[in-house]
């Protein structure tokens, strides 16, 4: 399992180097200095997030207009490669990062957003004052994960032919399913100026 050769041996090699830096500093702190590593579930909430965002954004920048223009291209090769070979496995890790991201946020909410206090996912969802920013950050990210599981993900597998469906149904969730898709396009803006203004910034 070549690092460089596999995407697995690259995801475990980037994790062993980071759990190596992060041993690393705390040595290097040393006795009597103060070190704080990033917490694990702070940590995959991120990496997972930039997986998550980076795959709606390269769905909405690149692959959508990608494929329109191959659509509209009657000489050229049309879209069936990417139909067949890269959108399901984009698809897959698109959900599950989603699913990962959500709950390692509310797990790090849940200790109150890093200061020991087990009600902060319900000051955060409520709203409360030192919440409202990461709290709107979170119900963004819930009404993205919503649809990502209810509309994307269900219309794009008749898309792509792993459920059976007309032409018409077909149509029907393109539509839903790119409607979806730019809405979380939209939300995800404002929900990652909330994820770092909690912390730089906007801490309300």
């Amino acid at each position: 399992m070549h690092p460089l050769n596999t995407v697995k041996g690259a995801i475990t090699a980037g994790v062993v180097l980071a759990i190596i830096i992060g041993v690393g500093l705390a040595l290097w702190a040393g006795n009597g200095a103060t070190f704080h590593p990033v917490r694990a579930d702070r940590w995959l909430h991120i990496v997972a997030g930039v997986m998550w965002i980076g795959l709606l954004y390269y769905f909405n920048v690149v692959q959508t207009p990608g494929m329109a223009a191959a659509a509209a291209d009657k000489g050229g090769p049309g879209g069936a490669g990417v139909s067949k070979y890269i959108a399901p496995t984009a698809l897959l890790w698109f959900r599950w990062a989603a699913v990962v991201t959500w709950l390692t946020g509310a797990i790090y909410l849940m200790s109150g957003y890093g200061t020991g206090n087990y009600a902060g996912i319900v000051r955060a969802f409520a709203l409360q004052p030192g919440y409202r920013t990461i709290g709107i950050g979170a119900w963004l990210g819930t009404i993205m994960l919503i649809n990502v599981w209810v509309f994307i993900w269900p219309n794009q597998k008749k898309i792509l032919g792993m459920v059976p469906a007309t032409d018409e149904e077909k149509a029907a969730a393109r539509k839903t399913a790119g409607r979806a898709s730019r809405i979380n396009f939209i939300l995800s803006i404002p929900l990652l100026m909330c994820m770092g203004g909690q912390a730089h910034g906007l801490p309300f």
